[in-house]
């Protein structure tokens, strides 16, 4: 049993990718990252975003693949971490055959930590 649980968290955190790795990145011309939020909202709702990221609702996602670069590896995030907007849009990249993580700690992590953001106009 203890095996299980540990395969299974190993799986689990396999998915996640941690905020420094992607800060590293950010603006970098030759990153190998696209940050994605994945959050269903408009603009004036969110209000700000993760500095860089490309608006890309969940619910549209399915909708854009053919413009995205399966070279590059996809962070999505989403509100909090226990909202499922980022693990649907994971699911859709991985299931297309992209490269692709969730931000460990979604935006609201990103924003206790005093990562970068920028206001959405």
């Amino acid at each position: 049993m203890q095996t299980k649980k540990i395969e299974f968290l190993e799986t689990f955190l396999s998915l996640y990718i941690n905020h420094f790795i992607v800060l590293e990145n950010i603006g970098k011309e030759d990153s190998p990252y696209v940050i994605l939020d994945v959050r269903n909202a408009p603009a004036h709702v969110k209000q700000d975003q993760i500095k860089g990221a490309i608006a890309m609702p969940a619910k549209e996602l399915g909708n854009h693949l053919d413009e995205l670069d399966k070279s590059k590896t996809y962070v999505v995030y989403d509100w909090t971490a226990g909202t499922t907007l980022g693990k649907t849009a994971l699911l859709i990249l991985l299931s297309e055959g992209f490269e692709a993580y969730e931000l460990a700690g979604a935006l609201e992590g990103w924003k206790g930590m005093n990562l970068p953001i920028e206001t959405i106009k």
